[in-house]
């Protein structure tokens, strides 16, 4: 299995929905790819799946690899929660609360379309979820909670959770439209550095590398 090998995957399945673009989908699928290579254990978050458009690819990598650890996923699957003051920006009003809104049943229905096993499904607000919902040692997180909140509390419940050299990814760190979701990482980064080998954007997204 090579890098290239992700643009197979791009290339033969389909992305089925517009909330991700395909080279966001590919650079979250590299990195998620640079951990397996290396034979990483332990255990993969998404939070925020929608439809399932990125935990299906999510799924087809990790089995590619012959993955043994679990893959949990967070929703509330009724939408977007309300928005808060740090979610106001100057650019643009996309979402509102109640947008985005998927069903359990759909998610698991695209899974048994696509002949995967499904996730570990956490159905709730983020902020209902307590540290004790996340899996231990996490070696790769995707969040992708759209509003200042939901990535504040990703980033709660999984606190302690990470192990050593793991991947977090945060979904639309560069939207302005969405400004909620750099003050959150931004906010954790202050308090986390320490903890933090590497940091950089691409796309949108956030990409932490943890030590």
């Amino acid at each position: 299995m090579t890098l290239m090998s992700v643009d197979r995957l791009l290339d033969k399945h389909p992305i089925i929905s517009d909330q991700v673009s395909a080279g966001e989908l590919r650079v979250l699928l590299l990195e998620l790819e640079n951990i397996l290579r290396v034979g990483a254990s332990g255990n993969v978050v998404e939070f925020g799946c929608y439809v399932g458009t990125t935990s299906l690819f999510i799924r087809r990598l990790l089995d590619i690899y012959n993955f043994i650890g679990e893959f949990h996923v967070y929703d509330s699957f009724t939408g977007l929660p309300e928005k808060t003051d740090p979610d106001i920006g100057a650019v643009g009003t996309q979402f509102k609360a109640g947008e985005l809104n998927a069903s359990r049943k759909i998610l698991m229905q695209n899974f048994k379309k696509a002949s995967l096993k499904p996730p570990v499904i956490h159905k709730g607000w983020f902020a209902d979820f307590m540290t004790s919902s996340s899996p231990e040692n996490i070696c790769f997180a995707f969040f992708d909670g759209d509003f200042y909140e939901s990535i504040r509390d990703s980033f709660r419940v999984c606190s302690g959770r990470f192990q050593g050299k793991a991947t977090i990814i945060v979904d639309d760190y560069a939207n302005e439209a969405l400004p909620g979701v750099a003050k959150a990482v931004d906010e954790w980064l202050q308090t986390n550095r320490d903890v933090v080998a590497n940091f950089r954007v691409e796309k949108s997204l956030a990409i932490l590398h943890l030590v």
